[in-house]
């Protein structure tokens, strides 16, 4: 048994070599080491892949969020469809959406779920039919902060929005203080970082502020940052790299991304303890998530303000869009062949491993009977 376990893995690791002119080459300087391609799991997983007649290159971009996610799908996907190139560029939720109603892309991945003005404009490239969203990764928004001295730090909702809102600017404010009464918090000025380009992260932070800290965020919020002061970067990889190397920074950004050493927020709810931003966490929110697109759109209701103890209230749903009638002739096997396969018991088992949690079976129960029948 443990020879055959080796065999695999070689023939796994070995599918993976063959297939590297094959391999992602999304734009981009996010790390592309969140997948476990190489595992002894890989030719198993690699064997129920159905490629079906997908061929040629499938074009896609938008959330950096999942960026991660995708480079772990895409490891397995090529290994077993070496007939597919994919290219996925993080260009943010915004940019994707905009380059799939151009019809640049096969589809786009965004953070948040497509306004009623998206999915009119998506009619001139869906022939017959219209976008809808296919949540397909899940997540916590990790804070993630750089300050000397102190490894552990609770925050709670209104103090994080007065951080981010200038209205608290230095590590030893009294707020901070009384959260953390055992930290020996310094006198450094805080500096926070949020994203430049439109970012459905962006979207997901502000709501879970505008929610659970109303009287201390007054902006609308929505794909692009609002409020005044701060410094700004490019990506959740651009903030995750200034988090890194700026003493007294703090931002926003996926857990996969919060690594290398970055500690990140525990938040505190109306739960009896603050809540850690862990993989298990976050599923424990989004399993009350509810469906609110109508027909076959699934867009989801997150609540930002769970008082379950473990709920992690900053999290995230990552939606494949896609035409649900009219897609590109061209593409569309490749198309349906890999959301099938990201969509499937396999891809959705590689998300925990790679800093994301797996969406509820209820829900990619939906997605993977909307996934076949589009057209």
């Amino acid at each position: 048994m443990k020879l055959q376990r080796m065999n695999r893995r070689a023939l796994a690791l070995g599918a993976l070599a063959v297939s590297g002119a094959l391999a992602l080459t999304a734009c981009g300087s996010d790390d592309t080491s969140g997948g476990s391609g190489g595992d002894s799991s890989a030719a198993a997983a690699n064997s129920n892949i159905k490629c079906d007649d997908a061929k040629g290159q499938l074009q896609a971009s938008g959330s950096s969020a999942q960026k991660n996610a995708i480079d772990a799908w895409v490891k397995q996907y090529v290994a077993a469809c070496n007939d597919v190139q994919i290219n996925y560029n993080p260009t943010g939720s915004g940019a994707g959406i905009t380059a799939f109603t151009q019809g640049q892309t096969a589809f786009a991945g965004s953070d948040s779920a497509l306004k009623p003005e998206e999915i009119e404009a998506s009619k001139e490239v869906c022939t017959d039919g219209q976008a809808i969203d296919l949540p397909m990764v899940g997540g916590p928004i990790a804070v993630g902060f750089n300050v000397t001295g102190v490894d552990s730090l609770v925050l709670d909702a209104p103090t994080i929005a007065k951080i981010f809102d200038s209205k608290i600017t230095n590590w030893n404010d009294e707020a901070i203080a009384k959260l953390n009464p055992d930290a020996k918090l310094p006198d450094l000025k805080i500096q926070a970082f949020h994203r430049s380009d439109e970012s459905g992260t962006t979207d997901n932070f502000t709501k879970y502020l505008k929610a659970a800290a109303p009287d201390d965020w007054k902006y609308e919020g929505g794909k692009s940052w609002e409020a005044k002061g701060g410094q700004s970067a490019s990506g959740s990889s651009g903030l995750a790299g200034q988090v890194k190397g700026t003493p007294g920074a703090i931002s926003y950004f996926e857990l996969s991304y919060a690594k290398d050493g970055i500690n990140t927020v525990d938040v505190k709810t109306a739960a009896a303890e603050p809540v850690k931003a862990t993989v298990e966490n976050a599923t424990a929110a989004i399993g009350a998530a509810k469906v609110i697109g109508t027909g076959k759109d699934l867009a989801l209701e997150l609540d930002y303000t769970p008082d379950a103890d473990g709920a992690y209230p900053l999290v995230l749903v990552t939606y494949e869009i896609v035409c649900d009638k009219g897609n590109k002739a061209d593409s569309l096997p490749a198309t349906k062949s890999f959301l099938n396969y990201m969509a499937s018991e396999d891809g959705q088992g590689l998300l925990a491993d790679a800093g994301y949690a797996p969406m509820p079976a209820e829900i990619i129960t939906k997605v993977r009977e909307t996934i076949s029948g589009l057209s």
